[in-house]
């Protein structure tokens, strides 16, 4: 096994991580598959390096690309998922809402700040070697964060009030209501930790490459096989998951080419939802 491959594996893994466990939040929480999240991850890494080149520390520009993250989910959940929620829209309306709001977020990024690849204003760190194996300074930073930021939302789910009753909206939001617990408040903390994660995944994604309009586009089917693999509405299912899908786009860069990652990711979710429809891990029902 070539362990360069696999240490680029783990890089993106951690990435997808981050984005996929948002998504499987707002499923687990909303009951919303939404096609959108892969651009809001873009608007985070925009917000990151708009921040960046303009003279804010990388790390403190990711807090603020968060902040301006969240700002839009909640713009977006007053104007458009809470009004369809008091209508009891379809899921399949859901689905060709998100779409067209995924379009609409591309299409604002690519006219505010155009075609053009970005990248942050970072110094250039020599990689570490070990023999033939090169780890980029950055990549290691990329799967730290992607633990700190992990073992922040395990603390948060399983110790704190709000952690708790986002778990029991999620298995039932019917008894969770006639319980007390007021389902609008976990609603929005659902759509905030769904933005710190997805515009930190987003900006750590342009630690290791380019930031570009359509980045968030090509890294929405590897999140959602990274859902169903691990189980849809399960945080720690979509760990595994996102692991899983990009150490093995990775490893099949020799046999089948950069080209096919995408390829990779489909096949694995087309063999998931043949064999196991309901992922490797208990989901959400």
């Amino acid at each position: 096994m070539d362990l360069q491959l696999l240490f680029n594996g783990l890089t993106i893994g951690s990435i997808l991580a981050l984005a996929a466990i948002g998504l499987t939040l707002t499923y687990g929480v909303l009951r919303l598959s939404n096609f959108a999240h892969g651009d809001f991850m873009t608007l985070g890494a925009y917000f990151t390096w708009l921040a960046n080149i303009n003279g804010v520390n990388i790390w403190l520009a990711m807090m603020l690309g968060a902040l301006g993250t969240i700002a839009m989910m909640l713009l977006s959940e007053f104007l458009i998922w809470k009004p369809m929620r008091d209508r009891r829209a379809s899921d399949t309306s859901l689905i060709i809402i998100s779409i067209g709001l995924a379009l609409f977020l591309r299409s604002g990024i690519l006219l505010i700040w155009g075609s053009s690849n970005q990248s942050y204003d970072l110094p250039v760190v020599k990689a570490l070697e070990f023999g033939d194996l090169r780890i980029a300074y950055y990549r290691v930073i990329v799967i730290v964060l992607a633990i700190a930021a992990i073992l922040a939302l395990h603390f948060l789910l399983q110790n704190s009030k709000m952690g708790k009753a986002m778990r029991a909206v999620a298995d039932n939001i019917d008894l969770a209501r006639v319980s007390g617990i007021n389902v609008e408040q976990v609603v929005l903390w659902t759509w905030i930790i769904t933005g710190v994660l997805t515009a930190v995944s987003g900006g750590m994604y342009g630690l290791i490459t380019t930031v570009r309009p359509n980045m968030g586009w090509f890294l929405i089917l590897p999140m959602f096989a990274s859902v169903i693999l691990g189980g849809i509405g399960n945080p720690y299912g979509a760990i595994a998951g996102a692991l899983t899908i990009g150490i093995a786009q990775e490893l099949s860069v020799p046999f089948l080419g950069s080209q096919y990652k995408l390829g990779v990711a489909l096949f694995i979710m087309v063999v998931i939802l043949l064999i196991r429809p309901q992922g490797l891990f208990k989901g959400t029902s």
